[in-house]
């Protein structure tokens, strides 16, 4: 079956051991790797790979040799507990033997874990997982991470829940980072905090984050056209420290309003607007636009984009104002307007 979204999500934390197999997939090999490896601790603990009850299978290996899968599934081990036999770096080429693998698979074997990249819609791979009745296929994109998450790697990090302040701060932080960077981050201020009673501080968390953390445009445009205006601070400063201009900034934002803007003008809905969008756009991120676009409606994207246009002249001009006031200043109203 395919799971998508809170319920992926959900899965991802606390997977399912009665179910035969479990593909992870997705363009960010850090963001995939990030997901398996929680998985695989949670279902097999943290001595499952020292009682052998974790069989590691590299692609290529199964290639060659495609016995190897329907091997480790049906092995019995010395040690009780559940087992994995997880599948590193599959591709397409794999699913006959992946498909054969499963049609075996009964109550008792070793639950299958398997990554790739980046899968389309019409993947051999994925329509195996997907059509089978006791197997799980999740997509991973690259959205910001949730609250249940950020949470989620916390408590692993025994970090006592911060304060209301402080966990903005960790949000703003897990927005910039990649998944593994913020876990090292929390990792790092968990140390730092060994032996200190006092509640963590917005300072602590500055301290020990990455000084090079880097935020992309996107991010800053999501944060914008979702309303998000309190978050936009941090995001912005990440920005200017890694050297964005404030025209560029002006550029990305015109574009990503424009796509809003032809997506909530097709007369047959954001939806329908979404699927003429070229080139195309899929999964989390196309239901992120079609949620905008609807949320925005056309005359409001139309005064967007008017205020846009407003800032790109007087950033271009001779005018004496700061641009990174009047580039920030713009994005406030605009996050403002996504309020209303």
């Amino acid at each position: 079956m395919k799971m998508t979204g809170a319920a992926a999500a959900g899965y991802l934390r606390k997977p399912d051991p009665a179910h035969a197999a479990l593909l992870i997939f997705g363009a960010d090999p850090m963001r995939v790797a990030d997901r398996r490896q929680h998985v695989i601790q949670t279902l097999v603990g943290p001595q499952g790979e020292e009682e052998m009850r974790l069989t590691r299978i590299n692609a290529g290996d199964l290639r060659k040799d495609p016995a190897l899968l329907s091997d480790a599934i049906k092995a019995q081990g010395f040690f009780p507990g559940h087992r994995v036999a997880f599948v590193e770096d599959a591709t397409d080429g794999l699913s006959k033997i992946v498909d054969a693998a499963l049609a075996d698979w009964q109550q008792g074997d070793a639950q299958v874990v398997i990554t790739a990249g980046q899968l389309t819609a019409k993947s051999a791979l994925r329509k195996v997982v997907e059509g089978h009745a006791n197997a799980v296929a999740i997509g991973l994109y690259d959205d910001p991470p949730s609250i249940a998450d950020i949470e989620q790697a916390i408590v692993a990090t025994g970090i006592a829940q911060p304060d209301r302040t402080v966990m903005e701060a960790l949000v703003a932080l897990a927005n910039t980072l990649e998944p593994g960077d913020f876990r090292q981050t929390l990792e790092k201020i968990s140390l730092y905090k060994m032996g200190d009673d006092t509640p963590l501080s917005v300072a602590d968390v500055m301290i020990n984050a990455p000084q090079s953390a880097e935020v992309d445009v996107d991010a800053v445009l999501d944060v914008v056209a979702t309303g998000q205006a309190d978050q936009l601070a941090p995001l912005l400063r990440n920005l200017a420290a890694q050297g964005v201009a404030p025209v560029t900034l002006c550029i990305g934002a015109m574009r990503h309003f424009r796509r809003l803007h032809t997506v909530a003008s097709d007369p047959g809905g954001p939806a329908a607007g979404a699927g003429r969008l070229r080139p195309p756009v899929f999964g989390p991120r196309r239901d992120k636009i079609v949620r905008q676009a609807g949320g925005w409606g056309r005359d409001r994207l139309e005064r967007a984009l008017t205020v846009l246009t407003d800032v790109d002249l007087q950033l271009r001009s001779a005018n004496t104002a700061p641009s990174d006031a009047l580039m920030e200043r713009a994005l406030i109203r605009l996050a403002m307007m996504a309020r209303r």
